[in-house]
């Protein structure tokens, strides 16, 4: 065990390294001047150099690498371009919305996926099983960006029950709830489509064993079957999709944030590349980078206590 902790937690800072080499190596290679683009095309080349000088734009790239690394760890991402204020700043103030829409979003996906894929492996070859396989079908195959103009068309625009977009802010959490109802929803149901199938087919895999005959065959009720010996066992393939999951619910915020006009680091993304803040862009990509790389971290580490059996072969 000791092992595999101490194997997963060196590839895991060496993913981190190699993810921070690509990001600023990516950001800093991008064509354009973040100086010209500040001061505008009528700046003078005076003026320019002297923004390039203050920006640290013209160091040697190594040197601005290590700098940035080393100032990241303390929390120092530097001052954006286009706000005038420190990165870390402006990530703080929006890094609520982003958390709370993402984790709702991920909780209601669990919910739904395990509810419709254990109900779905328990009516195998019925009427049930069908429609979850047939609706699932369509969450994979729906964007979330058109689904979310649809749910918008559908609960804002016609049946006006819920805001269209916009955020009120924290101080009327009724107000606020709302406000989050349909981002969620357009965020859980695309990716309770894929959790649903992985969950059905695990568990049609384990209904087949003895051991699940045998507690039929004991007198077990069907709903203890399923979710107390069934759901356990099938945990496996289900915690690695939830893991890869919860990556593409962080960084599908970006998208259902400028859908819904969301105050989060979604859109402060889109606002810094518009701007070519370089500083705010490399903050949020490298935390989106962290956020997807630690969340499969965390799964490995799920797996010793799913199988114990990983225990004594590692």
């Amino acid at each position: 065990m000791a092992y595999f902790l101490f194997r997963r937690t060196i590839g895991f800072i060496f993913t981190l390294f190699t993810v921070s080499v690509v990001v600023f190596a990516v950001m800093n290679v991008l064509p354009g001047d973040p100086a010209l683009t500040i001061l505008g095309l009528e700046a003078s080349d005076d003026a320019i150099d002297a923004l390039r000088k203050k920006l640290g734009l013209n160091e040697p790239i190594l040197k601005r690498y290590f700098y940035w690394i080393i100032n990241a760890l303390i929390g120092d991402f530097g001052q954006s371009h286009s706000f005038g204020v420190p990165v870390s700043g402006l990530i703080s103030e929006r890094l609520s919305m982003t958390v709370a829409l993402a984790v709702s979003g991920m909780v209601l996906t669990i919910i739904i996926a395990l509810t419709l894929g254990i109900g779905a492996a328990a009516n195998h070859r019925k009427f049930g099983d069908w429609g979850v396989m047939f609706f699932s079908q369509i969450g994979i195959a729906i964007p979330a960006f058109w689904l979310s103009i649809l749910l918008v068309i559908l609960f804002a625009v016609k049946l006006r029950w819920l805001p269209p977009g916009g955020f009120p802010g924290w101080d009327d959490s009724i107000i606020a709830v709302k406000s989050l109802i349909l981002p969620t929803v357009a965020l859980a149901l695309v990716q309770s489509a894929v959790l649903a199938r992985v969950t059905r087919s695990s568990a049609l895999e384990v209904m087949r064993l003895d051991y699940i005959r045998t507690a039929k065959a004991s007198g077990f009720s069907r709903r203890r079957i399923l979710w107390r010996h069934v759901l356990p066992n099938a945990l496996v393939p289900i915690v690695t999709i939830v893991g890869m999951q919860f990556a593409a619910v962080v960084t599908g915020t970006i998208v259902i944030e400028n859908v819904f006009y969301l105050p989060g680091l979604g859109r402060l993304i889109f606002q810094s590349i518009a701007n070519r803040d370089l500083p705010t862009v490399q903050a949020l990509v490298m935390m989106f980078a962290v956020i997807v790389v630690t969340a499969n971290f965390i799964v490995d580490l799920l797996y010793l206590v799913i199988d114990p059996r990983l225990k004594e072969r590692n």
